[in-house]
């Protein structure tokens, strides 16, 4: 899901993207969801995985699925849901019920931190919390290529549950070295190093700015407001609750890092620079 909006590519229904990946776009355009879901057939053979569903209810986007089914001559083996996002999964009932002949599994990732990635056909699934806490990215071997889910975008930023958590999938993303991304949302992205890399720098700056501000004011106790107002200077007052929103999960990674303290004051939340204490 994304974080902002501008003039986008316009996207096909149904696009081979290579040899083993075909797009069928959601169908579901929106503020959050760019040109709409991407979900992805992967493999090249009669039966091949479904990544991500779509939302629910959509015709439209069951239409541009059988198309790709019947254009491929294939049928879906499996479907694997990058995470509980209702527009990646709410077509599930609907494809169940309007393009299975046979049951398959269904495959998502689970909540437990600690799980291992786990091998799924062609395909491996490897846990990516962040932008929720379930998250998942697949990587595909024989294309070394990514489908990044809603870690990575194209054409606009990621939102993020956990930015702790989101800051170290984003290095496991780089850490691949993939040669393309195919993310949940947006264009293809064919310079995907140089693309992560800018996700991450743009977080560290945005976080450099905060610990600026605390910094400028140490020994101050600071709402989240008193941080927007500085760091978002001149920002439209309707983007205001947003942009606290934002602010607050950079400080829950700093309170993470010993770099900021948390502080309740009369029911109301504030943040301070962690100083060295002295031993005496």
């Amino acid at each position: 899901m994304a974080s902002s909006v501008q003039k986008l590519t316009p996207l096909a229904a149904v696009e081979k993207l290579s040899e083993r990946i075909i797009r069928i776009l959601g169908c579901n355009p929106g503020l959050h969801t760019l040109q709409g879901t991407n979900t992805y057939l992967i493999g090249s053979g009669k039966r091949r995985i479904l990544v991500d569903t779509g939302s629910p209810g959509n015709s439209e986007y069951i239409k541009g699925l059988q198309k790709a089914l019947t254009d491929s001559s294939s049928s879906i083996q499996e479907i694997v849901l990058t995470h509980w996002h209702h527009d990646h999964i709410g077509g599930v009932k609907q494809i169940f019920s309007d393009v299975l002949n046979d049951e398959v599994d269904v495959f998502q990732s689970s909540r437990d931190l600690s799980q291992p990635d786990e091998d799924i056909s062609p395909v491996k699934a490897i846990h990516t919390p962040g932008h929720t806490e379930e998250h998942m990215i697949l990587y595909l071997e024989e294309e070394n290529a990514v489908l990044a889910g809603d870690t990575i975008l194209g054409e606009s930023t990621a939102v993020f549950e956990d930015l702790h958590s989101y800051m170290q999938s984003l290095q496991k993303i780089l850490d691949l070295k993939p040669s393309i991304l195919y993310p949940g949302h947006g264009i293809v992205i064919k310079n995907p190093l140089e693309h992560v890399t800018y996700y991450i720098n743009h977080r560290n700056e945005r976080e450099n700015q905060i610990l600026d501000v605390l910094q400028k004011q140490a020994g101050t106790n600071l709402s989240t407001l008193d941080i927007v107002k500085v760091v978002y200077k001149g920002l439209n007052p309707s983007l205001i609750p947003s942009a606290c929103g934002n602010a607050r999960h950079h400080l829950k990674k700093l309170v993470k890092d010993d770099k900021v303290e948390h502080i309740v004051e009369e029911d109301e939340e504030r943040w301070c620079i962690v100083t060295s204490k002295s031993n005496i």
